[in-house]
């Protein structure tokens, strides 16, 4: 029973590194209809960044500020030369492969600075679990869940409180009526981009000490943050918390009780069973188009 608590809060804790890189898939998707399918390098990129500065001799908190502003900046640069030509356009589909084709040529830039190995990111606890109920949980796996909610509430309360918020809000509602309103969405959608991948750098810093980080170490992160944002809705944050933390539980269960070589394959059915049964997510909203 001790293992399987452990098991239940690493997969929380894991399942909540998802949600939040989910979470910028969210961001994105209600204020232009789009995704940036790189959203899992720019959680590596995040993770690399802050290595660097850890080996620089900066302290780990104020890496995670330092990294949130590269990931702002390569947020909008993802926006600006790959989904905004094809907003312009009007190109259905191109955003995704602008965005691809952008994550692809960021991982090669990674891949020829840090090279292709994985490397220990230093955390700011000692390794030494505390016991809770019964089983043990690292001091890095509450920081993750604590900061994964923490950032999720920020930018709920932002989008609340601020004007520049409501302004986010009124784009996601109807980005037509807003720019009638004399919004400029153009900005606003630069703004959900820059924010989104803010998130996943803040991600990378976040589940780094807990694993390794590595080049080659965010495509399956966003892959299964994808599945995340599906599974729970593109439209609901409550079910991406909720999809997070049943495909994080699931894996850890799995690896632990079958195979790790099939630790994945739970959240892949979870996936087919949620898109054939209700094709929105499980907090999704379905919307009707008007002809």
């Amino acid at each position: 029973m001790d293992i399987f608590v452990q098991l239940i809060y690493s997969g929380i804790a894991l399942g909540m590194i998802y949600a939040v890189v989910a979470f910028g898939y969210q961001l994105t998707f209600s204020t232009s209809a789009t995704l940036n399918f790189g959203q899992g390098e720019a959680l590596m990129l995040g993770s690399m960044v802050g290595l660097t500065l850890s080996n620089l001799g900066i302290n780990y908190w104020l890496i995670i500020p330092l990294v949130c502003v590269f990931g702002f900046l390569q947020g909008t640069v993802v926006e600006y030369l790959g989904v905004r030509p094809a907003i312009k356009i009007k190109s259905e589909f191109g955003w995704i492969m602008s965005t691809i084709a952008l994550g692809i040529i960021f991982r090669n830039f990674a891949e020829n600075i840090w090279g292709r190995s994985t490397f220990r990111f230093p955390g700011p606890f000692e390794d030494d679990p505390i016991k809770l109920f019964g089983a043990n949980i690292l001091p890095m796996e509450i920081l993750v869940v604590l900061g994964a909610v923490s950032m999720m509430l920020l930018v709920e309360i932002f989008n609340r409180k601020s004007i520049y918020g409501k302004a986010v809000v009124a784009t996601a509602n109807d980005r037509d009526a807003a720019g009638l309103m004399g919004i400029n969405t153009g900005l606003v959608i630069t703004f959900s981009y820059a924010l989104s991948s803010l998130t996943a750098s803040f991600a990378g810093v976040l589940i780094s000490p807990l694993t390794l980080a590595g080049s080659g170490a965010g495509g399956a992160l966003g892959l299964k943050a994808f599945a995340v944002a599906i599974v729970g809705g593109l439209t609901s944050g409550l079910g991406i918390v909720v999809g997070g933390i049943i495909l994080g539980v699931s894996e850890t269960l799995t690896g632990f009780y079958i195979s790790t070589g099939y630790k994945d394959v739970p959240s892949l059915i979870i996936l087919l069973i949620v898109l054939s049964v209700k094709p929105a997510g499980l907090f999704g909203k379905t919307t009707i188009k008007k002809v």
